[in-house]
C-alpha cells in the first residue's frame, strides 16, 4: 500500500501492518470525536512513526497513486477531523 504522509513523501506500506495501523486510528478517532487535544497530537504522531517505521520511502521523483493520504505532523484536530471519512482516516 502506497501512503502519503502530506508535506513528507511517500513510503510503501506491507499490509501486514494494517492491523496496528488501524488500531492507532481507531483511538485518533476517539480522541478527535471527544475532543482530547493533548491524546490526538500523541496519538497522530505515534500513527505517523509507525508508519514511517514501517515503510519504505519511496523516491522523490516517483509518483505512485497514493492509496491513503495522512495529515502533516503538524496538523490541527479541526484540519483532521475534515479529512476523516466513516471509520477514519485508514479505512477497514
Amino acid at each position: 500500500m502506497i501512503v502519503r504522509i502530506m508535506g513528507e513523501g511517500q513510503v510503501r506500506v506491507a499490509e501486514s501492518h494494517l492491523p496496528g495501523l488501524n488500531r492507532l486510528d481507531d483511538e485518533l478517532l476517539a480522541e478527535i470525536e471527544g475532543g482530547d487535544h493533548e491524546g490526538f497530537r500523541r496519538t497522530l504522531g505515534a500513527l505517523l512513526d509507525a508508519v514511517r517505521s514501517a515503510g519504505e520511502p519511496l523516491p522523490d521523483d516517483a509518483l505512485q497513486p497514493s492509496e491513503l493520504i495522512l495529515p502533516a505532523a503538524g496538523a490541527t484536530l479541526e484540519e483532521v477531523k475534515a479529512m476523516l471519512k466513516d471509520d477514519g482516516l485508514i479505512p477497514g
